[in-house]
């Protein structure tokens, strides 16, 4: 038992194990009166966030780096509780109408303020690499998702959105907006040069702005973000999987990635096939939710940061190659 129990704190995954755990109780608990989208920002906070913090490099000899890094690993997991508490003031103990669970959310906020912080200095000491831009995007995003959240939880109607819609924005960011820069930056940072990487980089950045613009402002606009950054999720998944076929790799990384890459697929089938499936079955876009959601977030996010963690450790340790 004490071996297993050594093993199981020695283990890549460790960090986030005490997450998952609080996660699962979330999810299934029926004492946990919580809205869904709030279980998936809680799943973000607890799981999705210290699994990204796993994925992060950073110059030893950089000491500002160094130290917001440090500053992460130590406060993601008091920022996480932060957050449940935020959640559980509104929902169950009767404190909606007071600004508490706004004051709590803060702490969620300030943490994604410095995943921001390190997104721009990864990106200013990137010196132009494409794969490192990606990353730091995706961590500024996080911070975006941060604001969401506290706007969601002080209740605010900004932009004359209602709330719901500042719910919808966070996971919007939590999820898609800051996972995919960070996926398709740890492609980037394995992949062989090609011309046409910078472009995917940019698109992706430019992707969820467009998506938050037009969830709010127009219709058109978000649609034409949502064709965009679809797309840049294709060439990732298409790429990754030909890298996959072709290199001997990890077998739980390999795996792993694949199932994410399948996860994807199966979103985009369940999507075309959405119009014959609500008129045969009766079905609203209601109950098509939980199904959307589960597959993006335990499919194609998390089992492409685990993938991702296991891939890293892999290449680190056999030095395939040029980390």
């Amino acid at each position: 038992m004490n071996s297993s129990l050594k093993q199981l704190m020695k283990s890549l995954l460790a960090p986030a194990f005490p997450g998952g755990i609080i996660t699962i109780l979330i999810f299934y608990l029926d004492y946990l009166q919580f809205e869904l989208v709030e279980k998936f920002l809680l799943f973000a906070a607890f799981v999705i966030v210290p699994l990204v913090i796993l994925l992060l490099n950073h110059d030893a000899k950089n000491t500002h780096q160094r130290m917001i890094y440090g500053a992460i690993k130590w406060l993601q997991y008091p920022a996480a509780l932060l957050t449940l508490a935020s959640v559980m003031s509104s929902k169950m103990w009767g404190l909606e109408s007071t600004a508490i669970p706004g004051i709590l959310s803060l702490g969620w906020l300030l943490f994604t303020l410095l995943l921001g912080i390190y997104g721009l200095t990864t990106i200013v000491i990137s010196k132009g690499k494409a794969a490192e831009i990606a990353i730091g995007a995706g961590l500024v995003y996080f911070f975006i998702g941060g604001i969401w959240f506290t706007l969601y939880q002080y209740q605010f109607d900004l932009f004359e959105a209602n709330v719901a819609t500042h719910a919808l924005s966070s996971v919007h960011f939590h999820f898609s907006s800051a996972i995919v820069p960070i996926f398709i930056g740890a492609l980037g940072r394995i992949m062989t040069k090609k011309s046409w990487y910078p472009w995917v980089v940019a698109i992706d950045i430019i992707g969820p702005i467009l998506i938050a613009f037009g969830m709010i402002f127009s219709k058109p606009i978000e649609y034409i973000g949502v064709t965009l950054f679809a797309c840049n999720i294709v060439v990732y998944t298409a790429y990754l999987l030909a890298y996959l076929k072709k290199n001997a790799l990890d077998i739980k990384a390999a795996f792993l990635l694949g199932l994410s890459c399948l996860a994807f697929y199966t979103v985009v089938v369940i999507s075309i096939f959405y119009p014959l499936l609500k008129n045969m079955y009766s079905l609203t876009i209601l109950d098509f939710i939980p199904i959307y959601g589960s597959l993006h977030a335990f499919g194609f996010v998390l089992c492409g940061l685990i993938g991702w963690v296991y891939m890293v450790d892999f290449i680190k340790k056999k030095k395939i190659v040029k980390w």
